[in-house]
């Protein structure tokens, strides 16, 4: 942590003027991230935690998220079948500002252990229908971002464009992903109230008496808009056995129009992570970070490839022309603005969305991997060393979001371009392929971006 926990308590009553702190402690998952965060007890027998952000990008999340809170009235709480951190002050810490929320009690499990059937997998399905479901007004009101289908598509468009534009992205994706933007039905949903992108630790768990895991509390609001509630489903790609549970609890409890095509957008959104991480080196200038992203761009390309995100069936006359409009040539894209933020990659995601399933596939089955981050640790004798700015993407068992703290049977085969990525998908075994050197080359590269964006990136702040 770059501030101590005494630091940060000292914030709370600044915050608080009526409350005394009675004990503080650093509250981390030992994950990296742009905040500096501690739990305080106060004398009133409360437990709070305060935030402070680490980066300008941190300030602007921060202020969004304590913008979103205010909007979740009493009244729209009620609506809720889980809880969300309640805004209990705002201070600053010299030019920094910081916000004190109340203690969400709860663990959190790893997407690659979410396990299938009734409980986690469930709850979570169940817990954003209800989010989903919220009055458009919610947000409306408050001024929150709101987006169309239509202008989701657009901005989805405008993403490729930019992308397009470093001439490092593969003919295929660009094939693959023009494609599903093409296809009129891919974007005939009903906008809904979103996170903006839920992944796994965005997720609470209590036991409940039958001992199955239940979703009590959701994190990261700073998202919080009107947009396709696919956004709030990507992550899934890195949850293969209980993907199918989590969908299937999401359709059940779903009060709002049927969305046939959300498992493809939301797949769709989860590649296009990649190309964000692209976007990113070439407007930072970092030369590693290109690297990584197109060898992950290519060993992406080599997995999907000969498949659709839409299929034929599903794409018409109109949709073949449209595509054709945005068949790409060799001139460069000029500059564009884009409202996907295209520089706000989410380098977890991609970690997430090529894990090596053969670590996995050796552990107990009967181990979910919930990660109890939330009980706080023991306030050491000096503070922590601070950390790079930026967030390390982790391994699949660990999935925070870009700011957060990044059994159910196979796909069946006519549903392959929306099913959890498998990397033994990327790479084939030497006595099968006589490209195996190739496949190799690839999880390595793989591997090695991971490693890199630890290094380079990583920290020891948390991002809860």
């Amino acid at each position: 942590m770059a501030r101590s926990p005494l630091t940060l308590a000292a914030s709370v009553t600044s915050a608080l003027p009526r409350a005394g702190v009675v004990g503080v402690a650093i509250l981390t998952e030992r994950a990296a991230g742009r905040y500096d965060t501690a739990v305080a007890d106060l004398d009133d027998g409360r437990r709070v935690v305060v935030r402070a952000p680490a980066d300008a990008e941190g300030v602007a999340e921060l202020t969004a998220e304590a913008r979103a809170l205010r909007a979740l009235t009493p009244g729209v709480r009620g609506l809720l079948p889980f809880r969300a951190p309640e805004l209990l002050g705002e201070t600053g810490i010299g030019d920094t500002p910081a916000v004190v929320v109340d203690f969400l009690p709860g663990y959190r499990v790893d997407a690659a252990h979410l396990p299938p059937g009734r409980g986690a997998a469930t709850s979570i399905g169940e817990a954003l229908a209800a989010l989903h479901a919220l009055p458009l007004s919610i947000v409306r009101t408050e001024g929150l971002p709101v987006r169309t289908p239509a202008q989701v598509r657009d901005d989805v468009s405008r993403l490729l464009d930019r992308a397009e534009s470093t001439h490092r992205l593969p003919v295929p994706l660009i094939v693959r992903w023009r494609r599903a933007v093409a296809a009129e039905t891919l974007w005939r949903f009903e906008s809904a109230v979103v996170l903006g992108g839920a992944g796994a630790a965005s997720f609470l768990f209590e036991d409940a008496e039958s001992g199955a895991p239940t979703v009590t509390g959701v994190l990261d609001w700073h998202g919080l808009s009107v947009g396709d509630p696919a956004t709030d489903l990507q992550w899934l790609a890195s949850a293969p056995t209980a993907a199918e549970d989590v969908y299937a609890a999401y359709a059940a409890r779903s009060s709002r129009a049927p969305d046939a095509l959300v498992r493809e957008r939301a797949r769709l959104y989860a590649e296009l992570e990649f190309a964000k991480w692209l976007v990113h080196g070439f407007d930072s200038g970092r030369d590693d970070v290109v690297d990584d992203a197109v060898g992950l761009l290519e060993s992406l390309a080599k997995g999907v490839a000969g498949e659709d995100l839409v299929s034929d069936d599903e794409l018409d006359v109109d949709d073949a022309i449209a595509l054709l409009g945005r068949t790409p040539d060799a001139a460069p894209a000029t500059d564009i603005d884009t409202s996907m933020q295209t520089d706000a990659y989410d380098p977890a995601m991609l970690s997430l969305f090529l894990a090596d399933d053969e670590e996995t596939a050796g552990r107990d089955d009967s181990r979910t991997g919930d990660v109890r981050g939330t009980a706080p640790d023991v306030v050491p004798s000096t503070p922590a060393p601070a950390s790079s700015r930026r967030e390390a993407p982790v391994a699949l068992a660990s999935p925070p979001r870009k700011s957060a703290t990044d059994a159910a049977g196979p796909a069946p085969a006519d549903d392959l371009a929306t099913a959890p990525i498998d990397i033994s998908a990327l790479v084939r075994p030497a006595d099968d392929d006589p490209e195996a050197d190739a496949g190799r080359s690839a999880e390595a590269a793989l591997r090695h971006w991971t490693d890199q964006a630890e290094r380079g990136e990583g920290g020891t702040r948390d991002a809860r």
